[in-house]
C-alpha cells in the first residue's frame, strides 16, 4: 500500500522525552488497519516513509488518543526538512510487510 497526505507536526508530552509524530489521516488509517500483516509489537506496520528529499524505515503505531496511525518523525528528519510544531508535513508513506 501507498499514500500521501499532508498534516501537522505535534509533540506528544506524556514523557519527558520530545516524541514528535504526525497523524496518518482517518481514511489511510483506515486502509492500513484493513492489511492481512503479521502481528508486531504494539500494533505497529513496518513502512518505508519520505518527506521532502529524505525517505527512511520506520513503524506507525496505533493510537486511542488520535484514533488512527501515528508516525513517529525522527529528529535528524524534522531538522533536515526544516519541520515546525502545527506546521503541516507532506508524506508519502509506503508499507513494507507484504
Amino acid at each position: 500500500m501507498r499514500a500521501s497526505f499532508s498534516a501537522p507536526l505535534w509533540q506528544w508530552e506524556a514523557r519527558t522525552e520530545a516524541w514528535w509524530f504526525v497523524s496518518v489521516p482517518a481514511d489511510v488509517s483506515d486502509e492500513l488497519a484493513d492489511l492481512p500483516l503479521p502481528p508486531r509489537g504494539f500494533g505497529s506496520i513496518r513502512v518505508k516513509v519520505t518527506v521532502g528529499s529524505t525517505t527512511w524505515r520506520t513503524s506507525v503505531f496505533p493510537s486511542d488518543r488520535e484514533s488512527g496511525y501515528v508516525l513517529p518523525m525522527k529528529k535528524s528528519v524534522r531538522t533536515r526538512e526544516s519541520l515546525t510544531p502545527d506546521e503541516p508535513v507532506a508524506v508519502t508513506l509506503e508499507t513494507l510487510d507484504h
